[in-house]
């Protein structure tokens, strides 16, 4: 516990306790307001790729509109199915809500990390992070919470009592569990490159631009994490766990008032929770961005690196709601093909290959990084071509099954 935040490697007066709270307060007040502006910034900004007006009478530019949707959600009669789970059904909810804030607390939001300095603040006197907790597994525990969002959704369709749910949760969880592979072996060759499972030991070995896991990973990985997070957060074009053309809704059907306004929260709740984190694994978190001398944010002091974080945060969020208004939504046999046939096979052989590359090239000797390069790459060619000859053969057979054996008509009339 003690490695978890400097300011508790003292005595535990009213002063650090104080401070402590005031972190806690901060997350969670900023998480909610984050989540309301997240709302209207992709209500206004998918409004205007499609040239409409959005949310414009609530407040100035329509910001109070989710304000007013939000007390509308949670003053709205709730019910209960007869059929249903009662403990479960309420308890759904939550299991994705709260995981979005808990990933929150160990992800350094601040600090000064520049030069190898370790990220620490000094707040009335008492060294502390711009972060509520820095543990030394930081990711397992971002990892831990990406899975119970699934056992919310699968809970929310099964203690619903109705098969429609059900199918919904099953198609739902289908998705988020396969797509968690990729997801962690991409996540793999950021700890390869870090060695730690630390935030804050990551963003502190991605001191300069160059040494961004973006491009010490290859980019690879970078692009097979957004792909991933992005079904797992069933966004577009990943979408299918509410595809209205083909469900009733999904696993939330059976929900209404604070049950559905829950799932709401929770889902823009995790579009900016897992921005967050893709800046903080692969962009520097708070490292500030310095072209020649020249930093855009150094009059901001203390406050810089906050700064920096929440400016490439907004990136991915209009990255995000891009995506909303551009892309076409897949059939589910894409998606999982994309999944298992794709981003596993390439995150898997590109995290060996970076292993590889590791292990065999010490100190940077180029010519064993060139022969490791051209060794990966011709395995890789290979088994690309054993695999593409396999899908060849299960289609020839497959089709000559089919010719074989045509379909009966015995609906017919005779």
């Amino acid at each position: 516990m003690l490695a978890i935040d400097p300011i508790l490697e003292q005595e535990l007066w009213w002063k650090p306790l104080a401070i402590v709270g005031v972190k806690v307060l901060i997350i969670f007040v900023v998480g909610l307001l984050a989540t309301m502006f997240m709302v209207w910034f992709e209500r206004k900004v998918v409004s205007g790729m499609q040239n409409r007006v959005g949310p414009n009478k609530a407040g100035p530019y329509g910001l109070l509109q989710t304000l007013a949707d939000g007390i509308k959600a949670f003053f709205k009669e709730t019910f209960r199915p007869a059929k249903s789970d009662p403990l479960v059904y309420k308890l759904a909810p939550y299991l994705m809500f709260v995981p979005a804030f808990v990933i929150w607390a160990v992800l350094p939001l601040g600090g000064d990390f520049s030069d190898g300095k370790d990220g620490t603040v000094t707040i009335f006197g008492e060294v502390t992070r711009v972060q509520l907790a820095d543990p030394q597994i930081g990711i397992l525990l971002v990892l831990a919470m990406s899975g119970i969002a699934v056992y919310g959704v699968l809970l929310a369709g099964w203690a619903s009592g109705s098969k429609y749910p059900l199918l919904g949760a099953v198609r739902g969880s289908a998705q988020m569990i396969s797509y968690e592979a990729a997801l962690g072996l991409s996540l793999a060759a950021v700890l390869l490159a870090s060695g730690s499972l630390s935030t804050a030991r990551i963003v502190q070995t991605q001191n300069d631009l160059a040494d961004w896991n973006l491009i010490t990973t290859g980019v690879i990985p970078f692009v097979i994490f957004v792909i991933a997070v992005t079904a797992e957060l069933n966004r577009p074009p990943f979408d299918l766990v509410e595809a209205e053309q083909e469900l009733v809704s999904g696993f939330n059907t059976e929900y209404g008032g604070i049950g559905f306004a829950l799932f709401f929260l929770a889902e823009f709740m995790n579009v900016i929770t897992m921005s967050g984190i893709i800046v903080t694994l692969f962009l520097g978190g708070p490292q500030p961005i310095v072209v020649g001398d020249v930093n855009i944010f150094g009059w901001a002091g203390p406050f810089m690196g906050t700064l920096w974080f929440v400016l490439k945060l907004f990136l991915f969020l209009y990255m995000y709601v891009w995506f909303r208004a551009t892309l076409p939504r897949l059939r589910y046999d894409q998606l999982m093909d994309l999944g298992w046939k794709l981003l596993i096979p390439v995150s898997l052989g590109w995290f060996l290959l970076l292993a590889a590359l590791r292990e065999f090239s010490p100190e940077g000797a180029s010519s064993d990084s060139i022969r490791v390069t051209v060794i990966a790459i011709a395995v890789g060619a290979a088994a690309i071509g054993l695999f593409s000859l396999a899908l060849r053969v299960s289609r020839r057979n497959r089709d000559l099954i089919d010719a074989t054996n045509p379909p009966s008509n015995t609906g017919a009339p005779v």
